[in-house]
């Protein structure tokens, strides 16, 4: 019978440790932004009047009171309402759907990934609540570059697009390099 030494248990330990699950931390994020999006619309709703506007940076950014009845960045806005708005809340309903599922799966760990896919249902879930509410999502956060400007968004716009963005760095970041794994498949 052979003894074990401290160093053979330590060896055994993280093979019986439980990781701990990230889903409700994450789905607890989603739920913050949830929050600071309809905090920040409400916000506007109640000190901007709609089509006015306060100057932040002159020439570069302000804060606006626009009605989004179209798509991301207005698309779809001449479209007849009731078919646009039924259609939006039915792909927002579905992608809702994929993305807790994705995350549910993903959140069991902390990953760019799960982070991202938190961020994306907040934002996903905090624009259907205003079109299923209000038949508009409130955008307020307008942004001028020279003569170019960006389509007025929101939180729940930004908080996806930060999603969109952290998945991108995951997908195309670089697979970490493991002298292990080589030694072990290429014998010596």
């Amino acid at each position: 019978m052979a003894l074990l030494t401290m160093t053979d248990t330590d060896d055994l330990q993280p093979a019986t440790r439980k990781s701990r699950d990230y889903r409700i931390p994450l789905l607890l994020l989603s739920a913050l932004v949830i929050l600071c999006d309809r905090l920040s619309k409400n916000w506007i709703v109640h000190h901007v009047r709609p089509g006015s506007w306060i100057v932040v940076i002159p020439g570069v950014f302000r804060l606006s009171h626009v009605f989004n009845t179209g798509a991301a960045f207005s698309l779809m806005e001449t479209w007849p309402p009731h078919a646009v708005r039924l259609g939006l809340i039915a792909f927002s309903v579905f992608a809702v759907l994929v993305v807790l599922v994705l995350l549910w799966s993903a959140g069991r760990a902390l990953t760019l990934t799960s982070v991202a896919l938190a961020l994306i249902l907040g934002g996903a879930l905090g624009n259907l609540y205003d079109r299923i509410r209000f038949h508009h999502v409130v955008d307020f956060l307008a942004v001028d570059i020279h003569h170019f400007h960006w389509p007025d968004f929101n939180v729940a716009d930004s908080c996806i697009v930060i999603g969109a963005c952290l998945l991108l760095l995951e997908i195309f970041s670089p697979i970490p390099h493991d002298p292990a794994a080589n030694s072990q498949s290429h014998p010596s």
